[in-house]
């Protein structure tokens, strides 16, 4: 089936040679700035369908070699996710954006006082 320009596939059945983000990034590929070129639908009760797009693997380039500075400034985002914006510690876990402070500063408020 067609939907608009790309192809579109159901779950399971796309055609050999196409692969999702997910998918590229574990065989160690990027897109590398190709377009989309189909897209993938699993449909679903009651809402629309999830849908993933697809990149061919012949276009795929390796994925960009790690380097130490972007390491360095990867270490540092997330620490400040985990730093408690209330009591400044390291939480040891993603701060949740729906709390904005560690569980401990939000379940007891008094304690954050003293």
């Amino acid at each position: 089936m067609v939907r608009g320009t790309l192809p579109v596939y159901r779950w399971h059945l796309a055609p050999d040679g196409l692969a999702t983000r997910r998918q590229l990034r574990a065989a160690g590929l990027r897109p590398g700035g190709q377009d989309v070129v189909a897209q993938l639908e699993r449909p679903r009760r009651r809402r629309g369908p999830l849908v993933a797009y697809l990149y061919r693997l012949d276009l795929a380039l390796p994925v960009r070699p790690m380097t130490a500075r972007k390491a360095a400034a990867l270490d540092r985002a997330n620490l400040a996710r985990r730093t408690c914006p209330a009591c400044r510690a390291d939480a040891g876990y993603v701060i949740p954006t729906s709390l904005g402070m560690c569980v401990a500063c939000h379940d007891f408020p008094e304690q954050q006082a003293a």
